[in-house]
C-alpha cells in the first residue's frame, strides 16, 4: 500500500492504482494525507472541500464523502482500520514506508540527528528521492495549495541543505549543476548564489563565479534597488583575491573515542575488563516496524534532547517484542562503546527471575565475581549502578512482568539507556516512555512471510499467501510459525496450509511448530491473569471480530466494575485500545488470534452461563437502540416493544452516548449489524427481530440501504423459523418501505400483503394500519388513486380507533395529499390543518416539516407561491438540521417546481439541481428522473434546446431502468411510512 502526494496525488494497493471517484474525493484524501497519522477536523475538510460557500449540508456531505473514500479503499484492498472517525474528524493510518511524505520527514530527521557530514548528505538525498514533482500537483483546493506551497518550500531548503553539506565534503564537481539549475528557479536566493559561486570556484572556473555575482548584482539594483548581502559581498572579494582559505574542502577526520574516565578506585580492577557484548543475535528476516524503531532509535541517543533513559516496548503474544529490540540494540550498539547487557526477566514463564539473581547475573557479565557480590538486593544495586556510573552501556530487559522487578536494574548514568520488552504497561517506571507495538501491516507481513518461504512459491500462489496472512492475522509469530511449516515441507503447495488453517476451530492447533506455539504464546499471559479477567477475555470472543465499545464488559461479566477487569486485559495486551470514537468513548478489539484463544476457553464454560452473558450484552444494544431511536427524528418505522428482555446502562453512561444519536448510530453502525447475527447465532428470535427493527429509523435517515435489508433479512429467516409472527410481520413491513425507496414496487406489495395478513391473525391493529399505509404509497405512485385512498381511510380508522394520534396525524396529512389530487381542495385543507395541529401537539417538529411541505401543494394550486415558498422554505430548514437529506431533497423538488411553475429559470434549476444530486446519491432513480425532466423542460422553453435534449436523455435513461411507462406521472414519495 502506497500513497504520495510528494507530486501528484497517487494512491496504489497491491500494485494497482486506487480508482478516486471524483474531484472531491481527491481533496478528501489529500487533506487527511498531508496531516497522516494526526486528527483532521471536519471543519478543515469543509475548508478543502468547498474553500468558500460551503452549503448548510457540509458537514454531512464530509461525513458521506469520507465513507465513500473509505469503502473505495477497502474495495481496493486496503484494512477497514485504514481511515479511523476521531472526536471532531477523521484519521489516516500510515507507516513511513506507505506514504511518501513521511518517509522524506523521517529521513529529514535521520539528517538532522547525524554528527557525520557524510551520513547527512546521504539522509538528505535519501530525502529527495521521495519526491516526484511538485506537490499536489494535479489537486485543485485553496486550502491544500497553501499546504503544497509549504512542502515545496522545504523540499527547496533540503536540496540548499543537501547541496551545502556535499560542498563542504569536497563534492564541487558533483553538485555544481544542480546549483546552476536551482538558481534558475530562485534567481533571487542570495545562499545558493553563494555556494554556486564557491563551487565555480573550486572547479577553477573562477571566471563563471565572477560573472554570476555580476549579474546578480545588477538584478537586486534593477528589481529590487538593494545591494548584494556583506556575506555575499566578502565572498567575492574572496574570489577576486584567490583566498587559499576557499580551497575544496577534506572531509574531517573523526577523532577516536576518548576512553571513559577510570571508575572509583574500590572497583576499579574488578571493572576494566573488556566491554560486555550480551545481545542475543539478530533475526536476519527483520522486516518493518520502521516507526517503533525511529522512536526507538530517538529515545537511546543519548546525546539527544528528547532522550529517555528507559524505552518499554510493550506488546500481545507473539507480536515481536524481542525481536525488535534485539534489532535496534544492535543497531544502537555503536552509540554504547562500554557494552551492552541484555537480561531475560522471564516474566511469562513458570518461574519469573528474582531482581536480586537478575543483579548477580549482572554483576558477573561485569567481571564482579564470587565473595565480591553483595548478598542484599539494595548492596548489589548499588554496586551495580556504581559499576556504571561512568559507563555508555545499553542494558536490555527482556519478558519483563511488573516494575518491581524492572527497578532494581535501572542505572543511575545519564550515558546509559535501558531497552525493556513486557506483555504489561509498565506506568511506574520513573522516566520511562512506552512504545506500543502492534502487529505488522499487511506489506510487513507479506515480506516477512516471502523472505522465509521464498518469492517463488509465494508468486506461484499470491491469493493463497494473502489468505494464510489473513488467517494470521499478520501477527509475526504466527506467520513465523506458517512459514517454518512450509519451509520443512517443500512439497505443499501453500493451499494444502490455507485450507488447514483456514478452519478457525482447527488453526491454533495447526499453527504450531516444535516448541514455538501461538496457543502457548498466549496461554503464557493468561496464567499471570486473575480468573474474572479469563472469564472476561472468553465471555469477550463470543462476541465476534468486531471492535467494541469498553461497556460490554459489564453485562458479560454482570458486574458494575467491570473496568477494572477490562483495564487489566489492556495492560496485559490481550485487549488491544484502538482508538477514541467520535463520541469520545474508547474502542477495543480482540486480535483474531487471541480471539480464537478466547472462544476455546469459552467452550469450558456451560452453555447456560455463556447463553446469559449473550443476552444481558443484547439487552443493552437493544435498550440503546431505542432510546436512540426515540431521540432521531419522527418516523413510523419503529414498531412497539416486543418481549424482548431490555437492560440500561447508568444514565450518566446513556446520556453521554446519546448526546448526539446520529452520532453514535454511526460509529456503531457494524455493531449493530453483528449483534442481529448474534442473536440469530443464539436462537433469540425476538431480540433478532426488535434489534433488526430498531435501526430501521436510523437507516430510513441515513439512506441505509445495503444494511437495512440485510439485517431484516437476517431476522426475518429466524423469525419465521420460529413461527414468530410478530417480528415477521414488523420486518415485512420495513422491508416493504425499502422496496418502496428502491422502486421494487412488486416486492414492496408483496411483502406488505404479507405484513397485513399476519397482523390479522395476531390482532395486530396499529400493525395493520402501518402496513396499510405503506401500501397505500404504492398504489398511489403507480397511479391507483381511489385505491391508495381507500387504503389511507381504512388505516386512519384504525388508527383513531386505537388512539394512536402520530399515526393518525401521518394519515391526516395522506388524506390531504390524496383530497388534492381529487382536486376537493377545501377538503384537503382541512385535512392538512387537522394534521399540522396534531403534530404541533405531539411536539414533532419532524411531522410538522413534513405537513407543511405537502400543503405547500395546496398553495401552489391556489395561486398562493409565496406562501407554498414560506412554507417550502421553513420545512428545509427543519430537515437540514436534522440532517434528513432525503426529506431536504423531496423539499428541493417542490422548491424547484414552484419556481419553475412561475417560469424562474434561475431559481428553479439550482434547487432541482440539488434536489437530483441527493435523489442519485440515495439510490432515488424515479424522482431523479423527475429533476432532470424539469431542468430540461425550463431550458427548452427558454431556447436552450441541446441543454434540455442532454437533461431529458437522463431523465429517459432512469426512467427506463425502473420500467416507467408514463414519465410525466411521477409523483414524489413520503419520506417515511
Amino acid at each position: 500500500m502506497k500513497f504520495g502526494l510528494l507530486g501528484p496525488l497517487h494512491a496504489q494497493i497491491a500494485g494497482d492504482t486506487v480508482p478516486l471517484n471524483g474531484p472531491r474525493q481527491a481533496k478528501m484524501l489529500a487533506a487527511l494525507l498531508v496531516d497522516a497519522n494526526h486528527i483532521v477536523t471536519t471543519e478543515r475538510l469543509v475548508s478543502v472541500m468547498w474553500d468558500a460557500n460551503a452549503p448548510a449540508t457540509a458537514v454531512r456531505q464530509v461525513q458521506d464523502a469520507v465513507s465513500g473514500l473509505r469503502r473505495n479503499l477497502v474495495a481496493c484492498g486496503a484494512p477497514d482500520t485504514l481511515i479511523s472517525t476521531r472526536r471532531g474528524g477523521y484519521e489516516i493510518h500510515l507507516t513511513q514506508g506507505q506514504l511518501d511524505l513521511l518517509e522524506f520527514e523521517h529521513r529529514r530527521h535521520l539528517a538532522e540527528q547525524s554528527t557525520s557530514p557524510a551520513e547527512t548528505a546521504a539522509a538528505l538525498r535519501h530525502a529527495l528521492a521521495c519526491w516526484r514533482g511538485r506537490a499536489l500537483l494535479d489537486t485543485r483546493s485553496q486550502a491544500l495549495e497553501i499546504d503544497a506551497a509549504r512542502l515545496n518550500e522545504l523540499r527547496a531548503a533540503t536540496h540548499k541543505r543537501c547541496l551545502a553539506v556535499e560542498l563542504e565534503l569536497g563534492r564541487h564537481r558533483e553538485v555544481v549543476d544542480e546549483l546552476t539549475a536551482l538558481r534558475r528557479e530562485h534567481p533571487y536566493d542570495e545562499q545558493v548564489a553563494e555556494h554556486l559561486m564557491v563551487a565555480l570556484y573550486r572547479c577553477r572556473r573562477q571566471g563563471e563565479a565572477l560573472r554570476l555575482y555580476e549579474g546578480l548584482r545588477r538584478t537586486l539594483a534593477d528589481e529590487l534597488g538593494v545591494d548584494p548581502s556583506p556575506p555575499l559581498q566578502a565572498l567575492h572579494q574572496r574570489i577576486l583575491t584567490a583566498d587559499p582559505e576557499l580551497a575544496a574542502a577534506t572531509p574531517a577526520q573523526s577523532p577516536s573515542a576518548t576512553p571513559p574516565e577510570s571508575p572509583t578506585p574500590a572497583v576499579s580492577e574488578l571493572a576494566m575488563a573488556m566491554p560486555v557484548r550480551q545481545l542475543p543475535l539478530d533475526v536476519p528476516d527483520f522486516v518493518g516496524r520502521a516507526d517503533a524503531m525511529a522512536e526507538i532509535t530517538r529515545l537511546l541517543d543519548v546525546s539527544g534532547p528528547n532522550r529517555a533513559p528507559v524505552a518499554v516496548v510493550v506488546g500481545g503474544p507473539g507480536v515481536g517484542k524481542s525481536c525488535l529490540v534485539t534489532h535496534a540494540a544492535r543497531l544502537a550498539s555503536r552509540l554504547f562503546p562500554d557494552g551492552q547487557l541484555y537480561l531475560d526477566l522471564a516474566a511469562t514463564s513458570d518461574e519469573p527471575r528474582d531482581p536480586a539473581l537478575m543483579l548477580a547475573e549482572a554483576l558477573r557479565a561485569l567481571s564482579i565475581a564470587g565473595s565480591a557480590i553483595p548478598n542484599g538486593l539494595s548492596e548489589r544495586a548499588a554496586l551495580y549502578r556504581s559499576l556504571l556510573a561512568d559507563r555508555r552501556m545499553l542494558v536490555v530487559l527482556d519478558d519483563a512482568g511488573h516494575a518491581d522487578q524492572v527497578l532494581p536494574l535501572l542505572p543511575a548514568a545519564d550515558g546509559c539507556a535501558v531497552l525493556v520488552t513486557s506483555r504489561t504497561l509498565l506506568t511506574h517506571l520513573p522516566g520511562a516512555r512506552h512504545i506500543d507495538l502492534d502487529v505488522l501491516s499487511p506489506a510487513e507481513a507479506r515480506e516477512l512471510f516471502t523472505g522465509i518461504v521464498g518469492r517463488g512459491r509465494v508468486e506461484r500462489e499470491p491469493a493463497e499467501a494473502d489468505a494464510i496472512l489473513g488467517c494470521c492475522g499478520n501477527l509475526p509469530l504466527a506467520i513465523r510459525i506458517a512459514s517454518a511449516r512450509l519451509t520443512g515441507r517443500p512439497a505443499w503447495s501453500l493451499r494444502v496450509l490455507r485450507e488447514r488453517i483456514e478452519d478457525e476451530s482447527r488453526r491454533l492447533a495447526e499453527l504450531r511448530i516444535g516448541d514455538l506455539s501461538v496457543r502457548a504464546s498466549v496461554d503464557l499471559s493468561l496464567r499471570l491473569l486473575p480468573a474474572d479477567a479469563v472469564r472476561a477475555l472468553s465471555l469477550l470472543g463470543l462476541l465476534g471480530a468486531s471492535t467494541l465499545p469498553g461497556w460490554v464488559v459489564g453485562p458479560l461479566l454482570d458486574r458494575s466494575d467491570a473496568e477494572e477487569v477490562l483495564d487489566t486485559l489492556v495492560d496485559a495486551s490481550l485487549v488491544r485500545l484502538t482508538a477514541t470514537d467520535a463520541l469520545g468513548e474508547p474502542r477495543y478489539r480482540l486480535h483474531d488470534l487471541i480471539r480464537t484463544c478466547a472462544v476455546e476457553i469459552a467452550a469450558q464454560l456451560p452453555t447456560a452461563d455463556k447463553r446469559d452473558a449473550i443476552v444481558r450484552v443484547l439487552s443493552v444494544w437493544l435498550d440503546l437502540v431505542g432510546r436512540g431511536t426515540d431521540r432521531l427524528p419522527g418516523g413510523l418505522l419503529a414498531a412497539a416493544p416486543g418481549s424482548a428482555p431490555r437492560r440500561s446502562l447508568p444514565d450518566g453512561v446513556v446520556d453521554r452516548l446519546m448526546a448526539d444519536p446520529y452520532g453514535w448510530f454511526d460509529t456503531e453502525r457494524d455493531n449493530l449489524l453483528s449483534a442481529v447475527q448474534l442473536a440469530v447465532d443464539w436462537g433469540l428470535d425476538e431480540t433478532a427481530w426488535e434489534l433488526a427493527a430498531g435501526t430501521a429509523t436510523y437507516y430510513d435517515h441515513r439512506c441505509l440501504y445495503q444494511d437495512w435489508q440485510h439485517g431484516h433479512r437476517l431476522a426475518l429467516d429466524a423469525a419465521e423459523a420460529a413461527g414468530n409472527a410478530r417480528g415477521a410481520s414488523v420486518l415485512l413491513r420495513g422491508l416493504g418501505q425499502l422496496h418502496i425507496y428502491q422502486d421494487e414496487f412488486d416486492r414492496a406489495t408483496r411483502a406488505l400483503e404479507s405484513s397485513i395478513e399476519l397482523c390479522r391473525d395476531g390482532a395486530d391493529k396499529l400493525g395493520e394500519a402501518l402496513s396499510m399505509a405503506t401500501l397505500s404509497t404504492v398504489s398511489r405512485v403507480q397511479g391507483r388513486d381511489d385505491e391508495a385512498l381507500e387504503r389511507v381511510e381504512r388505516a386512519l380508522a384504525i388508527a383513531v380507533g386505537e388512539g394512536d394520534r402520530h399515526i393518525e396525524a401521518q394519515l391526516s396529512c395522506s388524506m390531504g395529499v390524496m383530497r388534492l389530487m381529487q382536486g376537493r381542495l377545501e377538503a384537503a385543507e382541512s385535512w392538512f390543518t387537522g394534521a399540522l395541529r396534531l403534530a404541533g401537539e405531539l411536539d414533532d417538529e419532524h411531522r410538522v416539516a413534513v405537513v407543511l411541505r405537502r400543503f405547500s401543494r395546496l398553495h401552489d394550486r391556489r395561486g398562493h407561491q409565496d406562501e407554498a415558498l414560506r412554507c417550502l422554505g421553513q420545512a428545509l430548514t427543519t430537515f437540514e438540521r436534522l440532517s434528513d437529506e432525503r426529506c431536504a431533497a423531496y423539499t428541493l423538488l417542490e422548491i424547484g417546481r414552484v419556481h419553475a411553475g412561475q417560469d424562474d429559470r434561475d431559481l428553479a434549476s439550482p434547487a432541482l439541481e440539488r434536489a437530483a444530486a441527493l435523489f442519485h446519491r440515495h439510490g432515488d432513480r424515479q424522482d431523479e428522473a423527475t429533476c432532470w425532466q424539469l431542468i430540461g423542460d425550463l431550458e427548452a422553453a427558454a431556447g436552450l434546446h441541446d441543454l434540455a435534449r442532454r437533461h431529458h436523455g437522463r431523465a429517459d435513461v432512469l426512467w427506463q431502468a425502473i420500467g416507467e411507462v408514463n414519465r410525466t406521472h411521477a409523483p414524489a414519495r413520503p419520506s417515511s411510512p
